[in-house]
């Protein structure tokens, strides 16, 4: 299955999955509207076999077939960046 990955230039480390390049229309547009301007990462083809990286493949590969988008969020215990002054 071929999917094509976007990421947020608003929010660090969420990314946003599809299963055409840019086609958006089976986001709903609350969400895609949150992503703020986003940007091509790469495609990727996902088997069952595939490890990703921060998420379960057969997630994502159920995701795309069944809603044809999937979310990767931002993990819970990141630190918050160092600002600097």
């Amino acid at each position: 299955m071929q999917c094509f990955i976007y990421k947020s230039l608003k929010k660090e480390h969420l990314y946003l999955y599809v299963d055409k390049k840019d086609d958006f229309s089976k986001v709903p547009e609350a969400l895609f509207d949150s992503f703020g301007k986003i940007e091509f990462v790469m495609d990727l083809e996902l088997t069952p076999e595939r490890k990703l990286a921060k998420e379960n493949v057969e997630k994502v590969m159920n995701s795309l077939k069944t809603k044809g988008f999937f979310v990767q969020l931002p993990p819970l215990n990141m630190p918050a960046p160092l600002k600097v002054q």
